[in-house]
């Protein structure tokens, strides 16, 4: 079974925390330029999963619907003008380190086309979960993560509700722990530690995704919002936020990105696929080549891909219960 026609789980708030909402300082001028400008955003409160879906999470949904992933599908070729027949076999990306130094402009070196990758599969033929119930689960393009939001009765958070809950009230901090990226020597997070994409030193204790909550929560209870896995959400992507997003007259509220127009890659115009708003960055994130395990950090992502850095966590919207 494919699509969201899927039917729903009874709608918890089992696993979530109460997200307050407020006015906050979303973006960054100091890093990369997709995420500037800083300007002032108020979000209503919310419901959030403290963790990332994970693969014991994912495998009941796939249980109780029948659901078949993205990378579980086989390609349409119209939707891939010139690519070899061979790689348009059902698959997903998978990050494959290197034998030593490379160009970092080619990301093609570390990403490989593997047929047979999904998320149960998260190597290709061969490969399985294993002992990675409790990890997050990746291989999920943008339409397998909203078919669960939607059975479980939540939904994917917007690109503000994602940076007001991963700052955990540290508003305009680096990290979503304070300003440090290694505090006193301590790893608050799984992210990659030496020379990227050839050397890992896993001095945070993880070469690969981590099990979910390994990291101590954020101020609001949130385990994982930096590093680990990429998380979706349901804003398109633009290349940064609007120039004048800090009006001094107003502030706005619940913003919820451009339009789906907007967020096709004009470099890429053969590809005509929309790209949703990525957030949180990954195990993969390293200081020298991709310092983006921050919650003001954003990357572009096409809506029918799946990679083995990317997974995602629900929100439920409405009113928090009044304590009698």
């Amino acid at each position: 079974m494919t699509g969201l026609a899927i039917g729903r789980a009874p709608v918890a708030r089992d696993g979530m925390v109460w997200i307050p909402g407020g006015i906050f300082r979303m973006g960054s001028d100091e890093h990369y330029p997709e995420e500037a400008p800083v300007h002032r955003v108020s979000v209503h409160g919310f419901w959030m999963s403290t963790t990332t879906v994970t693969n014991r999470q994912y495998a009941a949904f796939v249980a109780a619907t029948g659901y078949r992933t993205v990378a579980e599908r086989p390609l349409d070729p119209a939707d891939f003008p010139g690519a070899p027949p061979e790689n348009l076999r059902a698959g997903s990306l998978v990050f494959t380190m290197t034998r030593g130094p490379v160009d970092l402009r080619h990301l093609s070196q570390w990403w490989t086309w593997t047929p047979g990758a999904c998320w149960h599969r998260p190597e290709g033929p061969g490969s399985a979960m294993g002992d990675r119930l409790d990890h997050p689960v990746v291989h999920v393009a943008f339409e397998d993560a909203q078919a669960y939001a939607t059975w479980v009765g939540h939904e994917l958070p917007t690109e503000a509700e994602w940076e007001r809950a991963a700052r955990g009230g540290l508003d305009g901090r680096t990290f979503v722990w304070g300003d440090e990226a290694v505090p006193d020597g301590a790893y608050l997070a799984n992210f990659w530690q030496g020379d990227f994409p050839w050397r890992n030193s896993s001095a945070d204790g993880f070469a690969g995704t981590a099990p979910v909550g390994s990291f101590p929560a954020n101020g609001f209870g949130l385990f994982d919002m930096a590093g680990n896995v990429w998380e979706w959400t349901g804003d398109w992507y633009a290349n940064g936020h609007p120039a004048d997003a800090d009006k001094p007259c107003c502030v706005p509220s619940d913003p919820r990105g451009p339009s789906l127009e907007a967020s096709f890659d004009r470099a890429q115009p053969q590809f005509q696929i929309p790209r949703k708003v990525i957030k949180g960055g990954s195990f993969l994130c390293a200081d020298s080549y991709c310092l983006r395990y921050r919650p003001a950090a954003r990357r572009p992502q096409m809506i029918d891909t799946g990679m083995s850095h990317v997974g995602f966590r629900t929100i439920l919207r409405g009113d928090r219960p009044v304590a009698r």
